[in-house]
């Protein structure tokens, strides 16, 4: 065992350190050893939680350990994540429900449980944050870590205290993840996709340039569909063009999105870690059972999400000031509109009228399935809902708003209902996010 040589290999089972060409360990004989000449020297890390919503289904119920299982909201609904046995089968995130079950139709389909998975998502953000405090959530289940300077806290390098942690998250918490350890965030983002499920992929500055040359455009951050096509119509397909061309020349054909071409094709990218990074926007949304186009039906869900956009917005102690409502017709197509307010609100109330106004103007008898309300510019919730001159009963509603928050509170969520939702609300949970 190789004590004080810098570290180049460890067994990611037993965390011994392991020499250059071991193809086990020699400590436990597992072939999970994690060889990389920068090993020592890199910091960066993203860390995953594998297929999480179904991960955490398949830890609660050891019977579906070995099935093809899939969380989502049924028929109408999409997929939010698929364990790895239906993913094989070709059941992906975001895909249509009735595609899913098309492609693998034993999968066990399962409502999604946001409660829960929240809760054991904060165990796994606390495991991150006893690492160390520089922790950038992305979602639920992933985030940014920057381990720089923490070496001798724990007495090992950010690799093994990574390998560590890894192992710590399948003991305690009864789930896995993948993580990807760089000298950037994008190629850190990029390694832990390489190998999942249970990876850990280091990519250092020596090998960056000719990985990224045979990658395709679109594992660059930014390029989806649509940009792949553009790009592919002027002949680009792969990174390694990209680097061959000039930053002034792809800035000229494509804006600002050229500079971040030139520099992540490269491997350039200098955003840090931001521990505190907030959420540009709350929302609620869901998709109907059977499509709706009637606009008394609407309203009562409408109202609904409102409600649990508040919510969110006063446990978090923030408001917003841009109401943005979403539908999504019958073909798929989907309508955004936005409200700018003239001071921020956290108002179930103020939230629901002004998607009530723009709700009005796109129920011209499109048929909807699926229908979402929130805010965006967010803020301190100290500048929220100042008393309005114009309409004077807003102060009485908001103060009848916090009552009934209050009785929600004690009670329950269903201990009181408007009457825009007492007994007409189209019952059916709201869409969770998707998982990637």
């Amino acid at each position: 065992m190789i004590v004080n040589a810098p570290l180049q290999g460890l067994c990611r089972d037993c965390l011994s350190r392991c020499a250059p060409g071991e193809r086990r360990c020699q400590a436990c004989g597992s072939p999970r050893v994690l060889r990389h000449g920068e090993l020592a020297g890199l910091a960066i890390a993203h860390v995953d939680c594998d297929a999480f919503y179904a991960a955490v289904e398949k830890r609660d119920n050891p019977e579906l350990r070995d099935k093809p299982v899939i969380i989502g909201g049924g028929k109408r609904g999409v997929v939010s994540t698929a364990c790895y046995i239906a993913r094989i089968q070709g059941v992906r995130s975001a895909m249509p429900m009735f595609k899913a079950l098309q492609a693998c139709p034993e999968a066990v389909v399962i409502k999604p449980d946001m409660e829960k998975y929240a809760r054991v998502g904060r165990q796994v953000r606390d495991m991150m944050l006893a690492l160390t405090p520089m922790v950038e959530p992305l979602s639920i289940d992933e985030a940014f870590l920057d381990l720089a300077g923490t070496e001798r806290l724990h007495g090992a390098p950010p690799a093994l205290v990574l390998a560590r942690f890894a192992r710590e998250v399948e003991r305690e918490i009864g789930i896995t993840v993948s993580i990807g350890l760089s000298y950037c965030k994008f190629l850190a983002k990029v390694a832990s996709d390489l190998n999942k499920p249970r990876g850990f992929s280091v990519i250092g500055r020596a090998e960056a340039l000719p990985f990224l040359a045979e990658q395709p455009v679109t594992i660059i951050w930014g390029v989806g569909k649509a940009f792949a096509a553009t790009l592919a119509a002027d002949g680009i397909r792969s990174v390694g063009q990209l680097q061959r061309m000039e930053r002034g020349d792809l800035m000229r054909r494509y804006g600002v999105m050229g500079d971040r071409l030139y520099r992540l094709s490269r491997g350039q990218d200098d955003r840090h870690v931001e521990p505190h990074g907030e959420a540009k926007s709350v929302s609620s949304e869901t998709t109907f059972d059977r499509d709706i186009a009637a606009l008394d039906e609407l309203v009562p869900i409408l109202r609904a999400l409102s409600e649990r956009v508040s919510a969110r917005l006063k446990k978090a102690g923030i408001a917003g000031r841009t109401v943005v409502l979403k539908l999504k017709t019958r073909e798929f197509k989907i309508r955004t509109r936005n409200r700018a307010l003239g001071d921020p609100t956290r108002l179930a109330d103020r939230i629901f009228s002004t998607g009530l106004e723009m709700l009005r103007r796109e129920a011209d008898g499109t048929f909807f399935r699926l229908i979402g309300i929130g805010v965006s510019d967010l803020t301190d919730a100290a500048k929220a809902d100042p008393p309005d001159l114009v309409d004077r009963l807003s102060h009485k509603r908001a103060l009848a708003e916090g009552a009934i928050d209050r009785l929600r509170e004690k009670f329950g969520g269903q201990a009181v209902e408007t009457g825009y939702t007492f007994g007409r609300v189209h019952r059916r949970r709201p869409e969770p996010e998707v998982e990637e």
